[in-house]
C-alpha cells in the first residue's frame, strides 16, 4: 500500500463489536491497544494493563474481525526485564491472540534486540515512537515529542533502525507534521500517524475517540465522526422513562401463553 501511495486505515479496537464495526466499514488494521487500560477499563494510564489483559480483549477482536489484519500492544514492562522474557511474552501474546503482528514502544538496544528476534522467528513487529504512553511518568506527561534538534534526530535514527531489524511499519504519535513527514519518506516501511500529521502513510484513531463514546476530554488530534455520548445517554433515558411510564414493554415486546 505504501508503494502505491494508498493510505492505510487503522483502528484501535477493544472488543468483538467495536472490532466487527471496524471490520464491516472497511479498515485495512485494527489495533488492539493497551490504551484499553484508560478507555474500556478506567485505569489512570495504560501501566496497569496485564499481559492476561491484552490477552482477552485481542481474542475478542479476533472473533469480531476473522478478515482484518490486527495488531496487538505488548503491555508495561512485559518486554524489559530480559530478551528470554521479551521473548517468551511476545510468543504467548501473539498466539494465544492469533493477531498478525505485535507493537512495542520505544527504541532501545533491548527493543531492537527484540524486534531482530521475533521477525527471525516468525513474529511481525510494529515499532512505536514519539509520544510513547508507557514511558509518560518518564517523558513528563502527554506531551508533543520531537520539537528540538537532537530529539529530532534520535526519532529519525530510531525509525530507521526499527526498519533495519526488520519492523513491519512505525507507530508515529504525536510530534509534529514536518517529523513525520520527514521520516515517511525515509522509510521503505509505512509510518502510521496519530497526531503526526497527513503525509504519514496511514492514520489511527481510537474506536471510542472517533465515536466520542464514553470519553470527557481528548487529544488534539482527534476527530468526532459521531456524537454517542450524546445518542446513547439519550437513548438510554428514553428507556428509562418509558419503563418509568409503564410504556415499555408493549404487547408486542410480550411473550404469551399459547392454547
Amino acid at each position: 500500500m505504501k508503494q502505491n501511495k494508498e493510505k492505510i486505515t487503522m483502528v484501535t479496537a477493544y472488543d468483538y463489536p467495536s472490532a466487527k464495526h471496524a471490520e464491516t466499514a472497511g479498515v485495512d488494521t485494527i489495533l488492539v491497544g493497551d490504551s484499553l487500560g484508560m478507555v474500556v477499563l478506567g485505569y489512570d494510564s495504560t501501566t496497569q494493563v496485564t499481559l492476561d489483559d491484552m490477552i482477552h480483549h485481542a481474542k475478542a477482536v479476533r472473533r469480531g474481525a476473522k478478515n482484518t489484519f490486527v495488531v496487538v500492544d505488548m503491555p508495561f514492562m512485559t518486554y524489559h526485564a530480559s530478551i528470554e522474557k521479551a521473548i517468551e511474552n511476545a510468543t504467548k501474546l501473539f498466539q494465544a491472540s492469533d493477531a498478525q503482528a505485535i507493537k512495542i514502544e520505544g527504541a532501545s538496544k533491548e527493543t531492537l534486540e527484540l524486534t531482530r528476534r521475533l521477525t527471525e522467528g516468525g513474529i511481525p513487529v510494529v515499532g512505536h515512537l514519539g509520544l510513547t504512553p508507557q514511558m509518560v511518568n518518564v517523558l513528563g506527561g502527554y506531551r508533543v515529542q520531537a520539537k528540538q534538534e537532537d530529539a529530532i534526530e534520535k526519532l529519525r535514527q530510531d525509525a530507521l533502525q526499527y526498519e533495519a531489524n526488520g519492523a513491519i511499519a512505525v507507530v508515529l504519535e504525536c510530534i509534529p507534521k514536518e517529523i513525520g513527514e520527514q521520516v515517511t519518506e525515509e522509510l521503505d516501511i509505512p509510518t502510521i500517524g496519530i497526531g503526526a500529521g497527513a503525509a504519514c502513510d496511514g492514520q489511527v484513531l481510537v474506536y471510542h475517540d472517533l465515536l466520542q463514546y464514553g470519553g470527557e476530554r481528548y487529544p488534539k488530534f482527534v476527530k468526532h465522526y459521531a456524537n454517542f455520548n450524546q445518542y446513547g445517554t439519550k437513548a438510554i433515558q428514553n428507556y428509562v422513562d418509558e419503563v418509568k411510564s409503564g410504556s415499555f414493554p408493549l404487547e408486542e415486546h410480550t411473550y404469551t401463553v399459547h392454547k
